[in-house]
């Protein structure tokens, strides 16, 4: 079990075991990180701007969450430009040193493919049937769908990819930065999760939904010594969002009402709860990375 997390270090402040950490080594990485991952943004809307003959990234979600098209390339191109957050770090990571990257996977030896698939089946479990209820108590039925086949292929690759990078520049970098600095994992927790809210084009109650739930990806990425659980949930939330929508089930609006925030709390704290509580049982959390590993990073 890791309930007292002896088996492995802190994740939070997991920086501070390193025998050559500084406190504005963390600060200076995130400063050349967020400078690439705007060169590399640039990059991927000049490089999809020349082969599609106009600009695809820029102002994808201008009006809001409302005129978010899932039929559109942009869509597909702004889940890649966030993307590249992951080799923004990796770079700034190696111009800094002193740490090796896998350590923003986890304090278990890196990024652990077998745990992040096992906490997949949880959540999507979960998901469908919460999704499978109210579309019965709802009476709901299928509208136009928005997308072909391809598109939703390519999405199942792209969408997971931008939650992993999420996950990386949330629960990664900020909150072990956050948690080296102070050395107080439940401020380090709360800190990047209010962050993470502000990135989301929400109403208040929107906002204060998305920062719950980086609390939630917070504490579980702090107990499981990892970012792999969380990133799960978080996959899964944003793949059955985009096909309810796809599918014509649902839309996406940027004013949450009490009852969607009720449901969506409802459903984020039942999964973590859920994964932590399987993961532990299992004992997935307690695989060091290089044990048992399909590929790692």
């Amino acid at each position: 079990m890791l309930d007292d997390n002896t088996k492995f270090p802190d994740y939070i402040t997991y920086p501070r075991t390193f025998d050559k950490y500084k406190w504005y080594r963390p600060l200076l990485t995130i400063i050349i990180a967020a400078i690439l991952f705007n060169v590399f943004q640039l990059l991927v809307a000049l490089i999809f701007s020349r082969i599609y003959g106009g600009s695809v990234v820029n102002g994808v979600l201008a009006g809001g969450y409302e005129t978010l098209d899932t039929s559109d390339v942009s869509i597909y191109i702004s889940y890649l430009s966030i993307f590249v957050f992951i080799p923004a770090i990796y770079i700034a990571n190696r111009l800094v040193g002193k740490r090796p990257f896998s350590s923003y996977g986890s304090s278990r030896g890196g990024w652990n493919w077998n745990i992040y698939l096992k906490c997949l089946i949880v959540p999507l479990i979960i998901y469908m049937v919460f999704n499978v209820m109210s579309l019965v108590f709802n009476h709901k039925t299928p509208g136009h769908s928005q997308v072909s086949a391809i598109a939703m292929i390519i999405a199942l690759i792209l969408i997971p990819a931008q939650c992993i990078a999420e996950e990386y520049v949330f629960r990664g970098i900020l909150m072990q930065s956050f948690g080296a600095w102070f050395k107080i994992p439940i401020l380090a927790i709360i800190i990047q999760a209010i962050l993470f809210a502000l990135g989301h084009s929400y109403n208040a109650l929107g906002v204060v939904s998305i920062g719950i739930s980086g609390i939630l990806y917070g504490l579980l990425a702090w107990r499981s010594c990892g970012l792999e659980a969380g990133a799960a949930i978080h996959s899964i939330n944003n793949l059955m969002s985009f096909f309810m929508v796809s599918l014509g089930f649902s839309s996406i609006s940027s004013n949450i009402s009490t009852m969607d925030f009720v449901v969506d709390l409802a459903i984020s704290l039942i999964s973590v709860a859920a994964v932590y509580y399987i993961g532990n049982k299992k004992e997935w959390f307690n695989e060091k990375t290089g044990e048992k590993k399909l590929f790692q990073i």
